[in-house]
């Protein structure tokens, strides 16, 4: 610790435990889950405050931040997308804070700006979410947020006037993802009633879909699905492009959806409910994800089929029994996306943990897979399913992203914009190594390294993971981790159960009951960097957000000795209490619900919170923590901090950055990234013992 901050803000522990199913469980920091309490609004202001003036200390911070504004502040643009005669696309500025959405008529037309959040909000916390130009690209609905929240209200522009209605102001936006009708006269979206008398908890069980005309009062919007009561689902809903059919889809964690089908056109299906819905199908513990084209519905599901297929759907035979599948699942990749274009299946696949592009026709049958860079992540696609061109962009650890245009009728690819950064690639490798897991199982890891480094356990490492929710982490761009290389660090991104890099079963390997296979996997690649020479535990890093922030922090509990230091972001790490806190109730499908014995018992026997014990010596733990996130609860972070400040004995800092105006993912304002990211590598340069630049 530096000298003159060798002790921390006092923290009151209170002698509280709790028995539940026969488990006894000390919780001393429950007072600190009250945001809204004098004492803990105090603590907290104590706690950042303490933090910010250690960090502001570290040597070269400041050449870091240098440093990191000119990887961060670049000039990039987004693949376009194409809505009548006019095409929309979000671009970043060198000079400007946040991204702005532009639009132009024709593909040649004179830049116009749409919306640009830089301008909406004079201190900037007002964000951009979603937005989505109608078919015909005479208007667009866009989502405001407020601290870049998940909390949002929906508005509609006029894009040729640059006028804002006044009337149409749709609150309730949280999990809004609007669905325009064909005329462009309103959209179905998901509405989530924001009662102060509903707990925060329940809330995503209030859901419901409805249908705004654009014009009308909000409040007068009709529901098109009831809510269904379970905080522990979500609701979907998708127009067709024509407007013949409505998909509502009801989403039970990572594992299953349920999907009803309504036939717009006046003609309600047979067995439909009042609102017109049917359903498609329902009960069967898998995923399905539906659209429709020409009047056939094309249903990507992991049913009986791990790694995904395709089936065929004639509306007026939906039965299952009749489905006709025409893309198996393959042996060797993941059919991670479907879309339709150019009137064929257009495909992202990933292989060995990187992204392909597929084109199949409505057969099923393969036309060809697009040549892209290898190894790549494919970023959302661009594009409409009866026009040629579609617009994709790839990325890799050390490749900047580019958008590529390719055709569905020929195959034909040029490259259509690229991201200028300030950095040479050249003396940097990217390698794949496999590795066993404490049970045997064969693990994946990416590692980004100098070509040149010695394989003599000097080199500092930030290994870093997820492990969940089925979420792929794949080689993608990431500017900032070169402030990193640059300073003689390396990099470790295994790819471990729970996630999607390789279908379903390596996801449910990770969770519920499972969820310690994770753990295992993570701290085995740690134990893989250090046998194989890349590095020593006391030159390895931890790092890991949200379900990732649970990741390290079960990690630095089990195995303390096998990191110097940890940065843990926005984490879930009191598992018992976790369905309690935020939007908790929405993930008991991946983790287990704490009301239940077995599922408590395997929760307890992880969550980080708990395990920490006094007198053991942990790692340094730099925690970040948005103030505003009102998807995890920032008290995860908080009780956790409190914990190991009373419990660690390796004089090693635990700190609690507190970043104000931000959500889950963060900040939204370039600047605020930047002093971010450079406490977090002067913390890690300085724990692992790393020579500093001052300038």
């Amino acid at each position: 610790m530096h000298p003159a901050l060798e002790t921390y803000p006092p923290t009151r522990a209170d002698d509280l435990t709790e028995t539940r199913f026969g488990v006894t469980l000390r919780d001393p920091y429950r007072w600190l889950e009250d945001a809204a309490a004098p004492a803990v609004r105090s603590w907290m202001e104590e706690q950042d405050r303490y933090a910010r003036a250690w960090l502001a200390r570290l040597p070269g911070r400041d050449a870091l931040a240098r440093r990191l504004g000119g990887l961060l502040y670049l000039d990039s643009i987004a693949p376009p997308l194409h809505r009548g005669n006019r095409y929309f696309y979000a671009r970043t500025h060198a000079d400007r804070e946040k991204a702005i959405v532009y639009w132009k008529e024709g593909e040649n037309g004179a830049e116009r700006v749409l919306l640009d959040p830089n301008m909406m909000s004079a201190d900037g916390t007002t964000a951009l979410g979603v937005w989505v130009p109608s078919h015909d690209g005479e208007r667009v609905v866009y989502a405001l947020r407020e601290n870049n929240a998940d909390e949002a209200t929906l508005h509609v522009m006029d894009v040729a006037a640059g006028r804002r209605s006044e009337i149409d102001v749709v609150p309730g936006a949280k999990y809004a993802e609007p669905s325009w009708t064909p005329a462009g006269d309103g959209f179905y979206y998901t509405y989530l009633p924001s009662d102060p008398a509903v707990p925060v908890a329940e809330r995503p069980g209030t859901a419901e879909i409805r249908f705004h005309r654009l014009g009308t009062d909000p409040r007068t919007d009709r529901i098109v699905h009831a809510r269904t009561g379970n905080p522990a689902t979500f609701l979907r809903v998708d127009l067709s492009r024509d407007g013949h059919w409505l998909f509502a889809t009801i989403q039970h964690g990572w594992n299953a959806t349920e999907v009803f089908v309504a036939d717009r056109r006046g003609r309600p299906a047979p067995g439909a409910d009042p609102v017109g819905f049917s359903p498609l199908v329902t009960g069967r513990g898998a995923l399905y994800f539906a659209t429709a084209w020409q009047d056939r519905f094309y249903v990507h599901t992991n049913e009986g089929a791990p790694r995904y297929r395709v089936f065929r759907v004639d509306p007026a035979r939906p039965a299952r029994a009749d489905w006709t599948e025409i893309v198996p699942e393959a042996t060797d990749a993941v059919l991670e996306h479907l879309t339709i274009a150019g009137g064929q299946l257009v495909s992202i696949l990933i292989r060995n943990a990187g992204h392909e592009l597929e084109v199949r026709t409505l057969d099923g049958d393969f036309v060809r897979r697009v040549e892209l860079p290898a190894p790549s992540t494919i970023g959302p696609l661009a594009s409409n399913p009866d026009e040629d061109d579609v617009y994709v962009s790839t990325s890799s650890f050390t490749r900047p992203t580019a958008v590529h245009r390719t055709s569905i009728a020929t195959g034909a690819t040029t490259r259509w914009s690229a991201v200028h950064a300030p950095i040479d690639p050249k003396p940097y490798m990217v390698e794949q190594v496999w590795y066993p897991s404490r049970d045997g199982t064969r693990i994946s890891m990416f590692v980004v390294r100098r070509r040149d480094m010695p394989r003599d356990a000097t080199t500092p490492f930030i290994l870093s993971g997820y492990g969940g929710f089925s979420v792929s982490r794949l080689p993608v761009f990431m500017p900032a981790i070169f402030a990193w290389l640059e300073a003689g660090g390396a990099y470790a991104l295994p790819n471990l159960r729970g996630g999607g890099e390789y279908g379903e079963e390596w996801h449910r390997a990770g969770m519920l009951a499972a969820k310690q296979n994770v753990f295992d996997d993570f701290i085995a690649a740690a134990e893989h960097l250090i046998r194989m020479d890349y590095t020593r535990p006391g030159r390895l890093a931890i790092s890991g957000g949200s379900n990732g922030g649970l990741l390290v922090g079960a990690a630095l509990t089990q195995r303390p000795d096998l990191f110097r230091a940890v940065i843990c972001s926005a984490p879930l790490l009191d598992m018992a209490r976790y369905h309690l806190l935020g939007s908790g109730k929405t993930w008991t499908p991946e983790y287990g619900d704490p009301e239940r014995e077995a599922d408590f018992r395997v929760l307890a026997a992880y969550s980080p919170y708990h395990k920490v014990t006094a007198g053991s010596a942990y790692p340094a733990l730099l925690m970040l923590s948005p103030a505003n996130d009102d998807r995890v609860d920032p008290a995860h972070a908080r009780k956790m901090v409190a914990a190991l400040q009373a419990a660690s004995a390796s004089g090693h800092p635990v700190l609690l950055r507190i970043e104000t105006h931000a959500g889950h993912a963060g900040a939204d304002l370039v600047k605020k990234q930047i002093a971010t990211i450079a406490d977090t590598y002067a913390f890690l340069m300085h724990e692992l013992a790393m020579p500093t630049r001052e300038r």
